[in-house]
């Protein structure tokens, strides 16, 4: 084989390590992250007389459900509804940002995610720990007398 030869030879094959190699980064880096690119954003919530009021969907729960400090998840909206101060509701998508999980624990102002033990600020959404690193989408709630409804 001429100097020509192996020169092309062997530039055809790093050809192909570099874009296998990119490929699996890719792979990697899209299967870690996930999440949204908003970065801002707490649950909204919307008090009656505040002028934002809209015919939203049906009850996920009475205030009294909601613990404070705590939340419920609610699996079938894909929605997790918190109270970090007593009377403020937050809520967020209840599905992980690290690999999609569904959060399944809300206490001591912590949303747990089980798969992977990452954890979020019941308030912000914000990730506290784990490997996610990007904070749970906010969902838009409103507070009707008792009642917490999906808008």
């Amino acid at each position: 084989m001429s100097a020509t030869q192996e020169h092309r030879s062997l530039l055809g094959r790093r050809t192909v390590v570099a874009a296998v190699g990119a490929a699996g980064a890719a792979a990697a880096l899209t299967a870690c992250g996930g999440g949204s690119d908003d970065a801002g954003g707490s649950g909204t919530v919307e008090q009656p007389g505040s002028g934002g009021e809209k015919q939203g969907g049906a009850v996920l729960a009475a205030t009294a459900d909601i613990p404070e400090g705590g939340g419920m998840v609610f699996a079938a909206q894909k929605v997790v509804v918190t109270q970090p101060k007593p009377g403020e509701f937050k809520a967020f998508s209840s599905t992980c940002t690290h690999q999609g999980c569904a959060v399944k624990d809300v206490s001591a102002g912590t949303i747990t995610c089980p798969c992977h033990n990452s954890t979020f600020d019941a308030a912000t959404g914000s990730p506290t720990g784990g490997p996610a690193t990007q904070q749970l989408p906010a969902r838009e709630i409103t507070v009707e007398g008792d009642s917490i409804r999906l808008a």
